[in-house]
């Protein structure tokens, strides 16, 4: 290819301007180059809840969104995930205590499959019976959460922090706990996936 094929390539290249889904105030999250407008699409862009809301207590907190749309310069994303860094993670763990994990999978009102992964951390070592119970409690509000609440709706209570709350609140009744967090939340599936898949599921039946 010659430099001038090569120039004109790169001079074809636009930038788009990312922004978030409008729960998060449509706030810029970077620009993205693609020479059409459809390359931008599906790209996945990680943040910081601490550069959205511009509060570095907030860093430790990672959000990923997915380019769903482009319209003129500006690319339009859904959120895709939440996740606690590893380090934060680590920094909550004390020898001598219990870390208690769940990996639920919940369907919301307005069918977005969503895995949340929260986590309980106990102030002494508790025993299995009080983990059991502490897990069912945790996968219990985790699915009552999603029952009665859209996908955006969901993602405001893990993101806000109101999950994690009231988990700890009905938990802590069970065993004394220092700390619960959502270390994870993921978009497995959107609605038009699920219903392809349950028609498939209701076909092979």
């Amino acid at each position: 290819m010659s430099e001038r094929s090569v120039s004109r390539q790169k001079q074809q290249k636009r930038w788009y301007t990312v922004l978030a889904p409008e729960q998060f105030d449509r706030a810029e999250l970077g620009q993205t180059p693609a020479d059409e407008p459809d390359k931008a699409l599906g790209r996945n862009i990680e943040t910081t809840l601490g550069d959205l809301r511009n509060d570095a207590s907030n860093n430790n907190t990672k959000l990923t969104f997915k380019i769903t749309e482009v319209a003129s310069d500006t690319a339009y994303t859904e959120f895709i995930k939440h996740e606690l860094t590893r380090d934060y993670m680590h920094s909550l763990v004390r020898r001598g205590s219990s870390k208690i994990e769940a990996y639920v999978t919940v369907l919301t009102t307005d069918d977005y499959r969503v895995q949340i992964q929260p986590v309980a951390l106990t102030t002494k070592s508790a025993d299995e019976s009080q983990e059991k119970a502490i897990r069912r409690e945790m996968i219990d509000l985790v699915e009552e959460a999603a029952a009665d609440r859209t996908f955006e709706d969901l993602v405001d209570r893990v993101v806000g922090g109101d999950l994690s709350s009231a988990i700890y609140n009905e938990a802590k009744t069970i065993y004394p706990l220092r700390r619960v967090e959502v270390q994870k939340m993921t978009l497995e599936a959107r609605p038009e996936e699920v219903a392809v898949e349950e028609e498939t599921s209701v076909d092979v039946e």
